[in-house]
């Protein structure tokens, strides 16, 4: 990004932790700022401080401490962003690119935007913060120069490519990108395309994404996660989940199994995310009716959901 001038958030990488501590000295006591391990931390890798002293902490878990295993070998120390965050993702065939529904990710595991970070408790798509204005700046600043120096790398990069936002005052920045489709993102942003997946996978291949035009449908989509109590920190697992049928069954609802397992005959709890209900609807309204009457017909032990998912819409 600071190659090819992308917009992003300025920052330092550590290797050291003595580097790291002595540089956030340098900065002031009331600074916020973002620490994030520089490696596949199942989407938990980031701290936001909100003053220097809690950096200091967030550096000694992941350094020392080694919160997030190998991932915390190196930290990247970044400014604090203010601003809302909003997930695009792009099909690109090396060269041309088309950009899906945006959709805006909830990542705290608690109403209101509180508690710890986690993987994703809910999205939804696509998000009205994403006008013509904000696209048009994203295709400028962003996805031209960033195919541009694809090229001159020699990167042949064909699929998805996810890209996280945080806009400022109408400016957008890059926060991080992920070479797949984002999680809970993509169960809001799949079930809006019209035009066949398969087909556009295929003109991807063949550097044709030109030679197909990519159709939405005209709705909105809602996903709330369904969590194991502690998530994302410890948590039980083998917990019978019941409701699934019932909730599959009702109208324009879709249930994703994420950290599910067979138990015999039974579906149980098997990891932190457990399932992702998305409902369908005419509006954005319509789909969270929809999504949240799909969680009602789902249960099991210590639940956790988050019952704010897409209210930010209306702020």
């Amino acid at each position: 990004m600071k190659k090819y001038s992308v917009p992003t958030a300025s920052y330092n990488a550590f290797k050291s932790l003595d580097e790291a501590l002595k540089f956030l000295k340098s900065l002031p006591v009331s600074q916020k700022l973002v620490v994030k391990a520089d490696g596949l931390a199942a989407g938990k890798g980031v701290i936001i401080c909100s003053k220097r002293e809690e950096a200091e902490n967030a550096v000694r878990q992941m350094m020392a401490d080694r919160l997030f295993g190998a991932a915390g070998s190196e930290v990247v120390i970044e400014e604090f962003l203010e601003g809302e965050e909003v997930s695009v993702q792009i099909f690109l065939d090396g060269k041309n690119y088309s950009v899906m529904a945006a959709a805006q990710d909830h990542k705290r595991a608690n109403d209101n935007d509180e508690g710890p970070n986690t993987g994703g408790m809910g999205a939804y798509a696509p998000a009205p913060l994403y006008d013509k204005a904000l696209n048009d700046k994203f295709e400028k600043n962003i996805a031209a120069p960033l195919i541009a120096g694809f090229a001159k790398e020699g990167l042949d990069y064909r699929g998805v490519l996810y890209i996280g936002l945080m806009v400022v005052k109408g400016e957008p920045y890059v926060l991080e990108f992920n070479c797949r489709f984002g999680d809970p993102e993509t169960e809001v942003v799949l079930p809006l395309l019209e035009t066949d997946l398969v087909e556009i996978m295929l003109k991807i291949n063949a550097k044709q994404l030109d030679k197909i035009k990519v159709n939405w449908y005209n709705k909105s989509a809602v996903c709330v996660v369904l969590a194991s109590s502690g998530y994302p920190g410890n948590f039980d697992k083998g917990i019978e989940i019941k409701g699934l049928k019932n909730a599959a069954a009702l109208k324009n609802t879709m249930v994703f199994h994420s950290g599910t397992a067979l138990k015999g005959e039974k579906i149980v709890t098997a990891g932190g995310r457990v399932i992702c209900v998305t409902g369908l609807g005419n509006t954005l309204k319509e789909a969270i009716k929809t999504a949240y009457e799909g969680v009602s017909k789902i249960s099991f032990e210590k639940m956790h959901y988050r019952r704010d998912i897409a209210k930010k819409a209306f702020k």
